[in-house]
């Protein structure tokens, strides 16, 4: 594998920024890794870090390197600071930026495919969030999303468990607008985007039996086995908001999606 981080100009956001990238790369005498690539343009996983964290920490905690090596696929990994992936009240625009901005430049930069059937995302915590609200928004982008320990229920997040410096992070994104019924609500969403003829991309949903998040991650589930166009496939265990759990469920994820 190839591992490049790229620190470049965003036009969108109006200043410099950064993006780590997992590219894959054909070896055939590396001990102890056996790394595959196609050789043509890559399929793409859009790997989003939670609320303290960067573009640098799933590398930094996890494994993801190693468990991507003989799957064939790019990762892609942005920075987008606190802003709960989305265009901010009082800040950057960072949901333009990801959706529209960052697969543009990224492909740009890298032979990544553009083929609908060749790009997942996927996220922990604030970037769970961010995955589903980019696959339920765009479903024509992605196959696949991923939520580990996703705050899947923002209207629950926002009035619970919410200390001062996360409740001036959500006044500082979505300012004093409710968010029930927007498009922030991914419970909205579901209900606006569910029978609308739009083909879906497939959702893969986990979280820890002792996260604080984990009845926001059962409102999710209880909406979307309403909606039969949605595939959800959804798995609980033991653990906590921790990256304990999420470096196995990264993998679990992986395997899930069946790219070997």
């Amino acid at each position: 594998m190839a591992l490049i981080t790229c620190n470049y100009y965003s036009e969108v956001l109006g200043l410099s920024t950064s993006l780590t990238a997992i590219l894959p790369q054909q070896t055939l005498t590396q001990i102890g890794m056996s790394n595959k690539s196609s050789g043509t343009k890559h399929k793409t996983l859009y790997l989003l870090h939670g609320l303290s964290d960067d573009h640098t920490i799933w590398l930094r905690r996890t494994s993801v390197e190693r468990y991507v090596a003989e799957l064939g696929i790019a990762v892609i990994m942005p920075q987008v600071h606190r802003s709960f992936y989305s265009d901010m009240v009082h800040g950057g625009a960072y949901w333009s930026f990801l959706t529209e901005e960052l697969p543009a430049i990224a492909r740009s930069f890298f032979p990544l495919s553009a083929a609908r059937e060749d790009n997942f995302v996927a996220g922990l915590s604030m970037g769970g969030y961010g995955a589903f609200k980019w696959a339920l928004s765009n479903p024509e982008c992605f196959a696949a999303a991923g939520s580990l320990s996703g705050v899947l229920d923002i209207v629950k997040y926002s009035k619970e468990n919410v200390d001062d410096a996360k409740k001036r992070t959500l006044e500082l994104v979505f300012g004093d607008e409710p968010l029930a019924g927007t498009t922030h609500d991914l419970l909205h969403l579901l209900d606006t985007t569910s029978g609308n003829g739009q083909s879906k991309p497939a959702l893969y949903q986990c979280c820890g039996t002792e996260d604080y998040l984990y009845d926001h991650n059962a409102s999710f589930r209880v909406a979307c086995a309403d909606k039969p166009d949605y595939c959800l496939t959804y798995e609980e265990g033991p653990g906590d908001h921790n990256w304990a759990y999420w470096d196995q469920q990264i993998q679990s994820f992986l395997k899930w999606l069946k790219l070997s």
